[in-house]
């Protein structure tokens, strides 16, 4: 390649251009931060403070483990060989000892109405006991004083194992056959005993 008189001259040219730039842009970023500097006045650099999350060492708990745990709260071991002492005479009624007898006359007269109600239906008794069980946990939850038991008749089983499952389970205050609106002698009306103060009736 041949270089040229006039190719120096254009090289030479452009350097120049370049040089002129780089001086153009100086003094232009300089003038912008004198005119910036004017314009704000005097500047307190920040102080950076933030806050950085405390990552918890623990894992969080699963949906799964969540459901276990609340499936074990709510299993309680109602005794089929446990034999209360009921009155067999009459409707089926009970109270704790701890509890003022009026109460079972509240429950026949229909002075609770029922916050839950529990069909029993169809159910097998171990599947009975479970969904019992689970109401009764359920009732805490949800502060539900009064519950209803839909038992039926049938061949009476459930009839008369309801009851004694009943007894069993320290949240039962009373029961009595409930009245003709909810069941009459195929259901049990049931008072819970709230543990927190708040108290619905």
């Amino acid at each position: 390649m041949i270089y040229t008189a006039a190719m120096k001259d254009n090289d030479s040219l452009r350097s120049l251009l370049k040089k002129q730039k780089k001086s153009l842009k100086k003094t232009v970023s300089e003038n912008d931060k004198l005119l910036f500097s004017d314009a704000i006045g005097k500047v307190k650099p920040m102080v950076v403070d933030t806050i950085h999350p405390v990552k918890k060492s623990s894992k969080p708990k699963t949906h799964f483990d969540d459901k276990k745990s609340h499936q074990a709260k709510a299993e309680f071991h109602f005794s089929d060989e446990f034999e209360p002492n009921l009155n067999k005479k009459g409707p089926m009624q009970y109270v704790r000892e701890d509890v003022d007898s009026f109460e079972v006359k509240n429950l026949r007269r229909g002075y609770y109405a029922p916050d839950l109600i529990l069909d029993l239906h169809g159910l097998a008794q171990h599947q009975a006991k479970k969904e019992i069980a689970a109401l009764l946990f359920a009732c805490q939850k949800e502060h539900a004083q009064c519950i209803c038991i839909v038992h039926g008749i049938g061949s009476n089983i459930l009839k008369n194992k309801v009851p004694h499952w009943l007894v069993q389970h320290p949240d039962v205050m009373a029961f009595h056959q409930a009245p003709l609106e909810w069941g009459g002698n195929g259901a049990l009306l049931a008072l819970i005993e709230l543990k927190d103060k708040f108290n619905k009736a």
